[in-house]
């Protein structure tokens, strides 16, 4: 388990949820003949979030827990959390132990369904830890897989939906598909020696396997999180044996980490990427997409 703290710490809340959730559920039941439309739909973070949106269109409603801006890791849940769960007709994860702690909270003071959506991707091994990389959603072929389970499950929810559910998908795999294609076109362009990925968290292991990128990072997930200078010095001699020319920072992650080992291996932080989140409105980044794409530019103009 990543986040063994925050399942000690969100235990603390599961007798304020349960009082939450049977406090507001008189007030907020749905009225005598009046039915919600569509399925309610609840999800860990805003990547999946967007994701799913894709597949479900207008035929029910969809919400994730962690804040843009906050780590999947280390995110501790609050009572309205629960609640969101509770309200919902199916709870939809990532998986490969990203959401763990908040799963087994979650199951204790809700009995909505829990719905894995990795399923079937090949997991990447933590550097030096049985465990598995959670980042899988980072290559887009894997979204792929994503969007057959989701569908599968959709439909077996919502069978009068079917049609819509798979036309949608069909439409938003073809995305996919054109996305991986530009991916390649784009990643021609890097020399291939020069495609290397250093972040702080080593979260693109699944992204440099499928398009040629050796990755590292600080630490291997930031619930392991240290920035000891140890990892500091490592990090810059993997960076001057290579000749990396530049190195990268995350949007979910405090910059002075990378700065720190920027500094001490001579090279430029070139830019700023999405991993755990999409962008905030306004950001150029606010779908899978478009972070993606993002991504992948500030990539080659490093690394070119």
């Amino acid at each position: 388990m990543f986040k063994l703290k925050a399942l000690i710490v969100s235990l603390s809340f599961l007798v304020l949820a349960s009082l939450t959730l049977i406090g507001c559920s008189s007030e907020e039941a749905t009225s005598p003949g009046e039915e919600a439309e569509g399925l309610t739909i609840i999800t860990s973070f805003s990547v999946l979030d967007d994701i799913i949106k894709n597949v479900i269109g207008d035929r029910g409603t969809v919400s994730y827990i962690i804040p843009i801006g906050e780590e999947p890791h280390e995110y501790e849940p609050v009572p309205s959390d629960y609640r969101k769960v509770s309200e919902a007709d199916v709870f939809y994860v990532n998986g490969l132990d990203l959401e763990e702690w908040l799963e087994k909270v979650v199951s204790n003071v809700s009995d909505t369904e829990i719905v894995t959506l990795s399923d079937g991707v090949t997991p990447i091994p933590l550097v030096g830890d049985d465990e598995a990389d959670p980042h899988a959603w980072l290559n887009p072929k894997n979204v792929i897989t994503y969007v057959e389970n989701l569908v599968a499950d959709l439909v077996a929810r919502d069978p009068g939906g079917e049609d819509i559910y798979r036309a949608n998908a069909e439409a938003y795999i073809q995305e996919l598909e054109e996305l991986d294609t530009w991916i390649r076109e784009q990643v021609a362009i890097i020399p291939e020696q020069q495609r290397v990925i250093i972040v702080s968290e080593n979260a693109f292991k699944y992204f440099g396997e499928e398009y040629g990128f050796h990755t590292d990072g600080i630490w291997e997930i930031n619930s392991l999180e240290e920035g000891t200078p140890q990892q500091f010095a490592r990090l810059a001699e993997v960076i001057k044996d290579r000749n990396v020319p530049a190195v990268f920072v995350e949007t979910t992650v405090d910059t002075r980490y990378m700065e720190t080992v920027s500094k001490e291996a001579g090279v430029t932080i070139a830019g700023e990427v999405y991993t755990d989140a999409v962008g905030k409105e306004g950001s150029g980044a606010e779908t899978f997409i478009k972070m993606i794409k993002h991504n992948v530019n500030v990539f080659v103009d490093g690394l070119k």
